[in-house]
């Protein structure tokens, strides 16, 4: 056996070549909840129909509060560098034909949420984190605020949508990754945090304005209806929750202050 690749981040990832020549991906992470089987089941269903994911190889076996499983390796493909509204775009339309299909889907939901996305339960600030000026802390407070408190129905949905997660070939999709991160929460949610995240390299940042424009109205488009107000604007909050909430770490305060559109947008 051969170690193609190693990477641990939220869970351990494992590359090999085995003996007869296939090559596997093993996963192995934290799970007192269930919550890995769940993601693995519905990442099975959706490789069995077609859509660019990995095809688990065993089902999820838990060990003293720890999940292991094998799926196939997929080799190939580019993530995407760029952050244009016609990069949004294509995006976008894969996140919403990915919903379409999970809402197909007859499937316990994946709870709890990532950490994340947990809007009714964000951890406490870090003893000793930087000072973050008030306009920050405000504005994260009301965002959080709009979020806990949607009462849209949640659906089963992909809630780490960054281009590490997706490779494309030949401008399609060749392997979306991380199933781990499914989460059940409002689709206005997912396609607005998407929207905000989907160029998320190496480091946390903010997609420009207009291509979270460009990603909502081909999100939209591919799923043939628009949002409601509620959920247009449940979509724009989500947009920056991530940003707000590292903002103390990782993004400029500067370019913060040049989104306030999308705080507006939240109502």
């Amino acid at each position: 056996m051969a170690v193609l690749f190693l990477s641990s981040h939220l869970s351990e990832v494992v590359g090999v070549r085995l003996a007869d020549g296939r090559e596997v991906v093993v996963k192995r992470r934290v799970d007192e909840s269930g919550r890995a089987g769940r993601c693995v089941a519905a990442q099975k269903l959706l490789a069995e129909q077609g859509f660019p994911c990995p095809m688990p190889l065993t089902d999820v076996v838990v060990s003293e509060g720890v999940a292991v499983h094998a799926e196939r390796f997929v080799s190939g493909g580019e993530v995407e560098t760029k952050d244009t509204p016609e990069v949004a775009a294509r995006s976008g339309r894969l996140l919403a034909d990915l919903m379409h299909r999970l809402a197909a889907l007859d499937l316990d939901p994946p709870l709890p949420n990532p950490e994340w996305v947990r809007w009714n339960a964000v951890p406490e600030r870090e003893a000793g984190a930087a000072a973050v000026p008030t306009w920050i802390e405000d504005a994260t407070r009301r965002v959080q605020a709009k979020l806990a408190g949607c009462d849209l129905p949640p659906v089963l949905g992909h809630a780490d949508w960054q281009a590490p997660n997706i490779r494309w070939r030949h401008g399609k999709a060749h392997a979306v990754h991380d199933w781990d991160s499914l989460a059940w929460l409002p689709e206005a949610a997912f396609a607005g945090a998407a929207a905000g995240r989907f160029a998320i390299r190496d480091t946390p940042t903010l997609a420009p304005l207009e291509s979270s424009e460009a990603f909502l109205d081909a999100y939209e488009s591919e799923r043939g209806a628009p949002f409601t107000p509620c959920e247009t604007e449940i979509a724009w909050a989500a947009s920056i929750w991530e940003a707000l909430h590292n903002a103390r770490d990782e993004l400029s305060y500067e370019r913060l202050r040049a989104e306030r559109t999308r705080l507006a947008r939240a109502g």
